[in-house]
């Protein structure tokens, strides 16, 4: 039984998951500043027993847990996740996983010198129609992939202030420039590349004409370079006045195509073998092809989890981790390659559009490769 501290009581989104799978996992502490909010948090997970805290630090001294779900600010996943992991406790956090490059590089060698796991929670790798056409790629449907697509658009104007106040977004989300947070269009499509890389980034915006006072553009397009020469553009934008798009994605190979729709219907595919002639191809429903899903999601195990059931198996994959002592595929290296593209974007943006180098984390990296070219 792997026993669970949450810091972060907003972020109940595994609540449901970890519930699910009563002869795994336990919840058994929950850790937040704000006291409602844990009260609040305690009457959703609905354990009487449940530990409350308001230090962080006492959560991980007293509390008998295994790992932590941080699911705060951004600004604070590194500290809590070294924190934890000095600890002795395995990590599960939430996007994006740093707030500078520095922190990116103190991650990655506190996770080595631990031997503990690290999970990046970025649950849209798992909703269930991502998993379908990850399917679809390994079995060659489309053929070879050489362009993909990811985008954000989510008007988050009206979270920058929180009870009145100012709140952290207004500072780590929309108080900077660039492509801030990247992973929930990114990692969906860099999962459909295999083991390529993104070796370079080149960010741009239109300017900022927001009436707000943010300082975030009003969009960002990046254009990532891979290791192998091909491209996956993506767009993030959280200021424009336009209907939330959960998730926008597009993936184009030799045989055929993927795209989601932006207005809500849904998502279509068309292959090389469904084309009436040469160069004429027809849109079918993606949900044609439901019988490629993975096996465990046809079991019905996520059922009413978010994300369609995503936050289900990902929270399986964590438990699944520790139980194994392997390193899941969402490690702590793909987490600072994705989120260092936000990073960079910064940098880019800033300089018109600059093509920035990406780092090739991996393990044990030498210190003059733990740097920014310019």
């Amino acid at each position: 039984m792997i026993k669970i501290g949450i810091v972060g009581a907003r972020g109940l989104s595994v609540v449901g998951a970890i519930k699910a799978m009563p002869d795994d996992a336990e919840i058994v502490a929950m850790c937040d500043l704000d006291e409602g909010a844990l009260e609040t948090a305690k009457a959703a997970i609905g354990k009487e027993d449940l530990q409350l805290y308001r230090i962080y630090g006492d959560m991980l001294e007293k509390a008998d847990i295994d790992a932590v779900v941080i699911s705060t600010p951004m600004q604070c996943h590194v500290p809590q996740a070294i924190e934890a992991l000095q600890a002795g406790k395995h990590v599960m956090c939430e996007v994006t996983a740093a707030v500078s490059m520095d922190e990116l590089w103190w991650l990655i060698e506190n996770v080595e010198k631990s031997g503990k796991i690290y999970m990046y929670a970025e649950n849209y790798c798992y909703i269930p129609e991502v998993q379908l056409v990850r399917q679809l790629v390994k079995k060659g449907f489309f053929g070879e992939i050489y362009y993909g697509e990811g985008e954000y658009t989510h008007d988050c104007t009206s979270l920058r202030n929180w009870h009145g106040k100012t709140g952290w977004r207004s500072y780590w989300q929309m108080g900077t420039r660039g492509s801030f947070y990247p992973t929930h269009s990114l990692g969906p499509v860099m999962q459909c590349f295999d083991d390529d890389r993104i070796v370079s980034i080149a960010s741009f915006s239109p300017g900022n004409h927001n009436p707000y006072g943010l300082r975030n553009d009003d969009l960002t397009q990046t254009m990532c370079q891979l290791a192998s020469g091909k491209l996956v553009k993506l767009r993030v934008d959280t200021i424009s006045p336009r209907p939330h798009a959960m998730a926008y994605y597009q993936i184009q190979g030799t045989k055929g195509c993927f795209e989601t729709s932006r207005l809500g219907g849904q998502s279509m595919i068309a292959l090389d073998t469904d084309a009436e002639r040469q160069g004429c191809y027809v849109w079918k429903p993606l949900s044609d092809y439901n019988e490629y899903l993975p096996e465990r999601y046809k079991s019905g195990a996520g059922e009413g989890a978010g994300h369609g059931g995503g936050d289900y198996y990902i929270v399986a994959d964590f438990i699944n981790a520790i139980k194994t002592n392997t390193q899941p595929e969402l490690n702590v290296y793909k987490a600072a390659e994705w989120t260092s593209v936000a990073l960079l974007s910064q940098l880019s943006v800033t300089n018109g559009g600059r093509v920035m180098e990406v780092p090739n984390f991996r393990k044990n990296m030498s210190w003059e490769e733990k740097r920014i070219k310019l």
